[in-house]
């Protein structure tokens, strides 16, 4: 269940961050609403999913998945484009992810 809460806290800040730039500088009322409960639920969900994960690894996925995804979410959403390095980057913090999930003894059992 803490995975599940802690993608749930992904997806939360990965909306919030898209509202963010919309709500440009908090001068529009309703993407700034937007990143105001997107953000409180994705540290709500990331508060449950740290009740079971340690700290670390959870912010180690938490960042990993949000650099990729917010990058994906703003190539749709914002027409911005991404350079080879940024992929090459971006592929080494995925590679990462992968890494801990599969090699790390970190986690509380």
């Amino acid at each position: 269940m803490h995975y599940l809460y802690l993608a749930l806290a992904i997806v939360f800040e990965i909306f919030a961050t898209s509202a963010l730039k919309a709500a440009d500088g908090f001068t529009r009322l309703v993407p700034s609403l937007l990143v105001v409960v997107g953000y409180g639920a994705a540290f709500f969900f990331l508060s449950l999913a740290l009740r079971h994960l340690s700290i670390g690894i959870a912010y180690a996925i938490w960042s990993g998945a949000g650099i990729v995804l917010i990058s994906v979410a703003a190539y749709f959403v914002y027409g911005q484009k991404l350079d080879a390095a940024a992929l090459i980057g971006m592929g080494l913090i995925v590679a990462g992810v992968v890494i801990i999930q599969v090699f790390s003894q970190s986690q509380p059992h």
